[in-house]
């Protein structure tokens, strides 16, 4: 990996303040925006198969924008059409053509791992670039094993974007066993493999999401899965096969899903009901942990689409929630919700702990620090470790009055405006333009079941 000094302009400041108050119970039922991971792929694989894959329930944010795009400089035809259904004419395997242009990502992580991947196996060229956030997250955990493939990148230090990138069709199987759990990492080298000579198989010691395994079944590739004997995941892909186009129905993102969740679960009387939830069994590790904090949270109307749950969620708040210990084993099954978690064990009674907490740190920020920094302008009782948190909840929402910086980041910036509504005086966030990378109508969503937001100007 060949490393270069870069020094990106910077971007223009955001100024989009947003503040929530104490809002009282909320009710009613909405429709939550379609899962970030599975439209990710869904764009990608339709863009890498052959003839047309219609998807319905494509979440229309920022970050599946960016990816659109990507595919379309790369070959594929993407299209909306006025019944709201997209439409992607794929080039097929091996086809993707060299893009002309550097590829924005803006704030994606998974976009651009899963992305090196496709694009490792293609005799072709990139170069990739993001947002403030993005460009200060590694990429060097999916360089390391794609550059073992074939693969040549040059990057800054850490692997960090921008880089530049040359695939090949010359690509040959490895055996990777991944030094974290990575649903992305992992996701890359499967795709890579996939127009690699040989097999391609990744070990992972602790379960990680698999859309990428069940979607690249939909679109109609073998998978070998295997558990070994020291109890690791080993999943295994041939290069060489055809993918078809298929239709995909995606379902609502239960990452999004959990902020009108603990919204609801922290205001005393609420009642909400949210359809169409996906359930995948390694994505819903925080609605085990809220049930086991007490939380009234029932699954409805369960059905299950190419290989995934779904059901709808009904939520009741009937007192505050209990503090527990978070099994650490538990934190790849719910990764993203971790800094939502902690704006519920605010508000819960006694000591709520987690560990296994590293990851956080290289997310779109530090959430780690993020939530600590911010809990504690709201007056939370807490201490954190390198990679652990310990938060002392009252039984009762925190004071608040505070202004939280998001750091460009969604997930905190969505995660303290739900704190806010329960809390005895407001909690403002300085910037909420990045909510709308993955949950584009958060504001509307939330003030249409009661929360009491701000607007923007």
């Amino acid at each position: 990996m060949t490393q270069f000094a870069f020094e990106k302009d910077p971007a223009e400041l955001y100024a989009n303040a947003l503040s929530s108050r104490k809002s009282g119970p909320l009710n009613g039922t909405v429709r939550i925006p379609g899962d970030k991971s599975m439209s990710h792929r869904a764009l990608m694989f339709g863009a890498l198969a052959e003839g047309e894959t219609m998807i319905s329930g494509l979440l229309e944010g920022e970050d599946v924008y960016n990816t659109a795009a990507a595919m379309r400089a790369m070959g594929a035809t993407i299209t909306k059409g006025d019944d709201g259904l997209w439409r992607c004419f794929g080039v097929g395997l091996g086809n993707l053509v060299e893009p002309t242009e550097v590829l924005e990502m803006g704030n994606s992580g998974t976009s651009t791992r899963l992305l090196m991947g496709i694009v490792a196996g293609h005799p072709i060229s990139a170069c990739f670039t993001g947002d403030k956030s993005l460009i200060k997250r590694p990429m060097g955990r999916v360089i390391t094993p794609l550059e073992e493939m074939g693969a040549t990148f040059l990057s800054r230090a850490g692997g960090r974007p921008p880089f530049a990138m040359r695939g090949s069709n010359e690509l040959k199987g490895i055996t990777y066993k991944l030094p974290v759990a990575s649903a992305q990492v992992k996701s890359a080298i499967l795709l890579a493999g996939l127009n690699a000579r040989g097999t391609t198989t990744v070990i992972e010691p602790h379960p990680t999401r698999n859309y990428t395994e069940n979607m690249l079944r939909h679109f109609g590739i073998k998978l070998n899965v295997e558990r070994n004997e020291s109890g690791e995941d080993t999943i295994s892909v041939n290069g060489g096969q055809t993918m078809l186009g298929c239709a995909v129905d995606v379902p609502c993102d239960p990452s999004s899903a959990a902020f009108p969740v603990v919204a609801a679960l922290i205001n005393e009387g609420s009642e909400i009901k949210l359809p169409r939830i996906g359930l995948n069994d390694r994505r819903i590790g925080l609605y085990t942990t809220l049930i086991e904090m007490g939380a009234n949270i029932s699954f409805e109307n369960e059905t299950t689409e190419a290989g995934e749950r779904i059901a709808t969620l009904v939520v009741k708040s009937t007192g505050p929630l209990k503090g527990i210990d978070v099994p650490a084993d538990r934190v790849p099954s719910m990764i993203d919700e971790f800094p939502v978690l902690a704006m519920a064990a605010a508000c819960a009674e006694g000591t709520t702990t987690m560990t296994g907490l590293a990851e956080l740190r290289v997310k779109e920020s530090d959430r780690l620090l993020m939530v600590a920094e911010g809990l504690k302008l709201c007056g939370v009782k807490l201490e954190m470790g390198d990679d652990w948190l310990t938060i002392h909840g009252t039984g009762k929402p925190p004071k608040g009055g505070a202004t939280v910086e998001t750091a460009l980041d969604h997930r905190i910036a969505m995660s303290f405006l739900v704190l806010g509504t329960a809390t005895q005086d407001p909690v403002a966030i300085d910037d909420a333009s990045p909510i709308k990378t993955s949950f584009p109508n958060f504001i509307e969503l939330m003030t249409e079941l009661g929360a009491d937001l701000d607007l923007p100007a």
